[in-house]
Order: C-alpha cells, then sequence, then structure tokens
C-alpha cells in the first residue's frame, strides 16, 4: 500500500511540476514582451527628449506634426503594454524564477522608488523596494 501512496504523490509531484513549468514559461514570455515594450517606449520618449531640445531652436508646423506622430507612437506602445502588464499580474508564479518576473514587473511599475538612494526615501517605498530587490537577488534576475 505505501508504494501505491509514494507512486501517487510523486506521480501528482510531476504532474503539478509539469503545470508550474508552464506558467513559468507563460510569464517568461510575458516578461519577454514586456521587455521589448519597454525598451521601444523608452526610444520613444528619449527620441521626444531630442525633439523637444532640437524644437527651442525652431518652431513650425512641420514640427508639430512630428510630436503629434511621436505621442501616438509613444500611446500606441503604452496600450501594448497595458495587457501584458495585467496579464503579469494575474498569472500565479509557482517558482522563484517565476517571482522574479513579477518583482522585475512591480520594480517597473514603481521606478521611482530607484531615483534616490534607499535612505532617502519614505518608509513604505524602502519596504518595497528592497523587497523586490531581495526577491530579485534570490531569483538571480537583473532588476
Amino acid at each position: 500500500m505505501s508504494n501505491d501512496r509514494s507512486a501517487n504523490g510523486v506521480e501528482a509531484l510531476g504532474r503539478s511540476t509539469t503545470a508550474a513549468i508552464g506558467e513559468e514559461g507563460a510569464l517568461l514570455a510575458l516578461e519577454a514582451e514586456l521587455d521589448d515594450l519597454v525598451s521601444q517606449l523608452i526610444a520613444a520618449q528619449e527620441a521626444d527628449q531630442l525633439l523637444a531640445v532640437s524644437d527651442s531652436a525652431r518652431c513650425g508646423t512641420e514640427d508639430v506634426s512630428i510630436k503629434e506622430a511621436q505621442a501616438k507612437r509613444v500611446e500606441a506602445i503604452l496600450a501594448r503594454l497595458y495587457p501584458i502588464e495585467r496579464a503579469i499580474m494575474a498569472a500565479p508564479a509557482c517558482t522563484v524564477v517565476g517571482l522574479g518576473v513579477k518583482a522585475r514587473h512591480a520594480a517597473y511599475v514603481i521606478s521611482q522608488y530607484w531615483q534616490e538612494p534607499a535612505g532617502k526615501i519614505d518608509w513604505e517605498a524602502q519596504v518595497v523596494r528592497l523587497l523586490i530587490e531581495a526577491v530579485c537577488d534570490v531569483a538571480r534576475t537583473p532588476l
């Protein structure tokens, strides 16, 4: 009898491990999409900053249409980013790797917590920041 129980336990563990790996795969795919879109967003925002600098030297109707196009590009990226972020938040983290994905997303959402040294932000922000950093360290994932 005990062999049947242990065999069933191993089989159940195998199924749960397989399910966890499948869910983690989905989270990792979402993370890749998030990273790609965040890179696109940063590039678009940097282009906006360059336009603002060049705009101080000249001003014309052509510049306005370029700015509008750039703003629409940023909005389109943000619209594509939103469902990916929602999916990351909704997906369960079954391993440390998945938890790292969720921690990196949280760090992205509250990136202002890294604008100052940890000792110069308020207590609640320090708590969240240090927790996210600890999770990323354990998951061996960069922020």
